[in-house]
């Protein structure tokens, strides 16, 4: 049995995490904005040992009291996902400061100020995972979501300094590159076939962790068209309207 904590446990990606550890007979501690919402999630996770807490991790000077809380209550972490996200308003954002600071904060800033906390108490028990969601968007800038890609692109090189960081404490930091999933999150984008669901990202999600991944993409068939996408040389990306387009 692992202590298992997840974070922004109300989106349907982490919902469903959550519902496979709990098939593992895992202790569970739940943290959401939302209570009505992270009440169905706990509902779901029925047999299990399951308690949750209400946050809303835009508040960045409340979050290291929400990972200390989550240590206490479950008697110490064994592993960590951090899910929490928002795509934001992109065409706002550029006419904005308001909603261009709102979306690094929700995607960098708020994870970071999460991933301070755990990291020390995990290298300080000398062992643990942590899971943490960026996003395929944080490879290469794109008109259509790059204040969005950025947030998620500095979060990936975080995650690259703390995963070295923490490897002589036996830490193992996860580093899962989510593509577009069918969610509530993306209601409002047009679908195609590249869109995972969230079950099978879910599943996706565990194993990589399981395996102690440095990087995973999620679906796995990101891993191979990323890289184009990353080395396309600029004159040419700016040419191609289904990379460069909005």
């Amino acid at each position: 049995m692992q202590r298992v904590l997840v974070l922004g446990a109300t989106s349907a990606i982490a919902a469903e995490v959550a519902l496979l550890h709990a098939k593992r007979g895992d202790r569970l501690h739940l943290v959401g904005r939302n209570e009505d919402k992270l009440a169905r999630v706990v509902s779901r996770c029925d047999g299990a040992t399951v308690t949750s807490s209400i946050a809303d991790f835009s508040n960045l000077d409340a979050n290291a009291s929400v990972v200390e809380n989550a240590v206490e209550t479950l008697g110490g972490i064994d592993r960590v996902l951090i899910a929490h996200g928002d795509l934001g308003h992109q065409l706002e954002s550029e006419r904005s400061f308001a909603e261009a600071e709102a979306i690094l904060r929700t995607n960098f800033l708020s994870v970071v100020s999460l991933l301070i906390p755990i990291a020390n108490q995990m290298e300080a028990q000398r062992g643990g995972t942590i899971g943490v969601i960026p996003s395929v968007a944080g490879d290469r800038g794109r008109p259509r979501n790059y204040t969005y890609g950025a947030a998620k692109g500095g979060l990936g090189i975080y995650l690259q300094g703390l995963r070295t960081r923490l490897y002589p404490a036996g830490v193992k930091v996860t580093t899962l590159k989510l593509g577009p999933v069918d969610t509530p999150m993306t209601r409002d984008h047009r679908k195609h076939l590249l869109f995972g669901k969230p079950g099978p990202v879910a599943e996706s999600i565990v194993r990589a962790m399981d395996a102690g991944l440095a990087e995973a993409y999620v679906p796995f068939f990101w891993a191979a068209i990323m890289p184009v996408v990353k080395n396309t040389p600029e004159w040419l990306f700016q040419k191609l309207p289904f990379l460069s387009g909005r």
